[in-house]
């Protein structure tokens, strides 16, 4: 059996699709199956890079225009290459992928699609590609949902659930170490207070200046920390500066990857106060319940971040774009020891039980040898 993952982006761009394609190609070329990569590299040669025993295959770029990348290069490689693999995994929403693998002879070849979300922006273009996309959607083999919930609730795959199959993503915990001297730092830092932590781009679906507002209805005992950086920093500024929250909103920026574990161990909370469905998953979600920690998130129509944040056993969703619900869930969880930690175990089991990139990986084994019988 021979894999090829076909993507935007790859290592060292680490985003959450990204994150992905690299645990799964690492995996299966560590148990023996032979597993390359395709991708573009905007700004530079075309190129093939051997890493890690496999082949990674960069396209060179034009451009990149409503989140797509522009490259004849990425079309005429898969053209070129694909003769040599059994399964072509694609991990959408990417057109290019769709067009290149249009151009491409594809018999014999199992196709998987990762449906990592719907196209949700740009709904004009959307009319233009979904013939090209529903070509792609009759064609495929498998569809990889990362949750039932989305699936069902996806107006683009749910008529498509009889070759859909869930599988959460699961993630390396050991990427994400904790210094103990960082963690002391940073509580000592805003006066051992607790904290609610949030991350992510500052951009119009995260719904960060909900989770601000709710900050204003917490006593003084908690601090909201968030990290991440973004079109929409210098609003969300503007928006604690102009609510009195100098002392209890603090945007720190991105943080280093060296340190994003000192603050995941550092907080008492994580918030994903995100308010559309192209917050798919919200793998930041299970970063923080790798750490035992409660989850207070939001039901988004369509999306699977309240699936994967149980409600009453990981943590407490709330509905979007309501601060007041925010505040609530984040003082119900932290009330008492005894309800906090209920909580932080149940978050960590179903860390273990789900979440962990090992599960992943036996579940897209599974689904590539029912392909190849």
């Amino acid at each position: 059996m021979k894999v090829l993952q076909v993507g935007k982006f790859y290592y060292p761009i680490i985003g959450g699709v990204e994150t992905v394609a690299f645990d799964i190609t690492e995996m299966l070329n560590r148990n023996g199956i032979t597993c390359d990569v395709l991708c573009t590299d905007i700004g530079k040669k075309s190129s093939v890079e051997s890493f890690n025993g496999y082949n990674i295959y960069r396209a060179a770029s034009l451009t990149n225009i409503f989140s797509t990348s522009i490259s004849l290069e990425y079309i005429f490689i898969l053209r070129a290459i694909i003769a040599k693999y059994d399964i072509i995994h694609i991990h959408l929403p990417n057109p290019l992928a769709n067009i290149a693998l249009l151009a491409s002879k594809l018999e014999g070849k199992k196709i998987v699609l990762h449906w990592h979300s719907d196209i949700i922006k740009q709904k004009k273009l959307l009319k233009l590609y979904r013939p090209l996309q529903t070509w792609l959607l009759n064609r495929a083999d498998a569809i990889i949902g990362t949750s039932e919930k989305y699936i069902f609730e996806s107006e683009e795959i749910k008529t498509y659930s009889e070759k859909c199959i869930p599988i959460p993503i699961g993630i390396d915990d050991s990427r994400l170490q904790s210094d103990p001297d960082i963690v002391t730092s940073i509580k000592e830092k805003y006066n051992n207070k607790k904290i609610v932590l949030s991350l992510g781009r500052h951009v119009y679906y995260k719904g960060f200046e909900y989770l601000i507002s709710a900050a204003s209805l917490l006593d003084d005992s908690f601090v909201v920390i968030i990290g991440g950086d973004g079109p929409l920093r210098s609003e969300l500024q503007k928006q604690i500066n102009a609510e009195g929250l100098d002392n209890k909103v603090y945007l720190v920026g991105k943080i280093p990857s060296h340190e994003l574990g000192s603050y995941f161990e550092a907080c008492d909370i994580f918030c994903l106060p995100s308010i559309l469905k192209s917050e798919a998953f919200g793998v930041v979600q299970i970063e923080a319940m790798s750490f035992g920690k409660p989850i207070v998130a939001t039901n988004i129509k369509g999306s699977g971040t309240s699936w994967v944040n149980q409600h009453g056993v990981s943590g407490l969703n709330v509905e979007v774009r309501n601060p007041i619900e925010l505040s609530q869930a984040i003082c119900a969880i932290t009330k008492n020891k005894e309800v906090y930690s209920k909580y932080s175990l149940a978050s960590k089991a179903r860390f273990n039980n789900i979440f962990k990139r090992e599960v992943m990986f036996e579940k897209v084994k599974a689904l590539y040898d029912s392909l190849t019988k």
